[in-house]
């Protein structure tokens, strides 16, 4: 039987981590170059990868500047605040690696 699936994978740098009791934020910066007039800048994209379990420890592990591939589920979600309904999208890990470390990335 057919599966229907929504995916993401993402190869970029942690900016930033947030540890908390049962998930870890993580902040990837994803960069695309793109042409600005007759130049090509670079565009960064931000992304927040939301880890639990397994993935969670290995996010923990990581350290601001390293490079990491992470695959996981896309999910939309919504809650009501001041009453009105805000809609998102959340990015859940289901592998979190990382590729190099800052050090390495740098040199």
């Amino acid at each position: 039987m057919p599966r229907n699936i929504s995916e993401f994978r993402i190869i970029g740098q942690v900016g930033g981590i947030d540890t908390r009791d049962a998930v870890t934020f993580v902040n990837l910066a994803a960069n695309y170059n793109r042409k600005d007039g007759d130049e090509w800048v670079t565009d960064t994209h931000w992304n927040r990868v939301t880890c639990f379990g397994r993935c969670a420890e290995q996010a923990a592990k990581a350290g601001k500047g390293d490079m990491v591939h992470v695959t996981g589920r896309v999910r939309q979600s919504q809650y009501e605040k001041d009453g009105e309904t805000v809609y998102g999208v959340d990015l859940i890990a289901d592998s979190f690696s990382v590729l190099a470390r800052q050090d390495e990335v740098e040199a």
